[in-house]
């Protein structure tokens, strides 16, 4: 299982030293977060955070926990996304979502999606946009919402595509359909997404995932914040692992508690107990 963590907290620069700290310190992954504002936390660019890091960084995988692409022009995140991508040297990965349902914020911005079907149908189109992006072919796209004529992205991802995961809700047909033709899933609670999965759940989404996907290898994501007692942390990492999660993301939203410098020495400590 590899192990990533989420950068909820801190400045710009606090942000980017978080990556470097991250992978001296041997986690897999480190991740920004794509959103306007919560309350007086500060947010910031998730791509200018990312292509800094990528500076600032040689091996550990990059992305956001997660892209809101039903919010961002696809065209748009396609050309950021290769500029990420060939600043790291292919490390890019791509947690994409719909976007939260409540998120105060965007619900008051004139003219933003917020109903959840709409969002949906502009994330599957987003995604087949960025599948024909990835080809550094000429091509056009005719979708309810988007229509792109000759259109063409040049250079290619450095491994020819950048993987994606997809926010799954369990159960949800669709959603769950939507994910699974994907590079990884998220697995979250249908009825709650800041409802982590248990891992006897988890377990149910990755059986699932296998039958639909007949065999092909994928990632089963998961995260949230692990245990202060270092015995408790081996016991859930061994239950993840078990259940067949691939990445576990660390991830502390509670606004109210986490902060920069409380951040920064957990991701020191490394992914796992000393």
């Amino acid at each position: 299982m590899k192990f990533g963590v989420t950068a909820t907290c801190g400045s710009a620069a606090q942000n980017v030293a978080m990556a470097v700290a991250a992978e001296e310190a041997g986690w897999d992954g480190f991740m920004a977060w794509d959103g306007i504002s919560v309350g007086s936390m500060d947010t910031f660019d998730p791509w200018t955070l990312l292509g800094a890091a990528a500076v600032r960084t040689s091996r550990i995988t990059l992305g956001a926990m997660v892209f809101s692409l039903p919010r961002r022009k696809p065209w748009e995140v396609a050309r950021q996304a290769l500029t990420v991508d060939q600043l790291s040297g292919g490390r890019l990965v791509l947690p994409v979502g719909l976007g939260a349902v409540d998120d105060g914020a965007y619900s008051r911005v004139v003219g933003e999606h917020v109903d959840v079907k709409e969002r949906a149908a502009l994330l599957d189109e987003s995604l087949a946009i960025l599948d024909l992006a990835w080809t550094g072919e000429k091509f056009s796209f005719q979708g309810e919402h988007y229509q792109l004529t000759d259109f063409e992205f040049q250079p290619r991802p450095v491994h020819g595509t950048i993987p994606v995961w997809v926010i799954g809700a369990w159960f949800a047909p669709r959603s769950m359909r939507r994910a699974a033709a994907r590079d990884g899933v998220i697995a979250v609670r249908r009825e709650d997404g800041f409802d982590p999965l248990k891992p006897d759940e988890l377990r149910e989404v990755a059986t699932w995932v296998a039958e639909q996907r007949g065999g092909r290898p994928f990632e089963l994501v998961a995260e949230g914040v692990l245990p202060d007692d270092p015995a408790a942390t081996t016991d859930q990492i061994a239950a993840l692992e078990a259940a067949g999660v691939t990445w576990w993301i660390d991830s502390n939203w509670d606004f109210d508690t986490v902060t920069p410098d409380g951040l920064l020495e957990r991701i020191r400590r490394g992914p796992l107990p000393a």
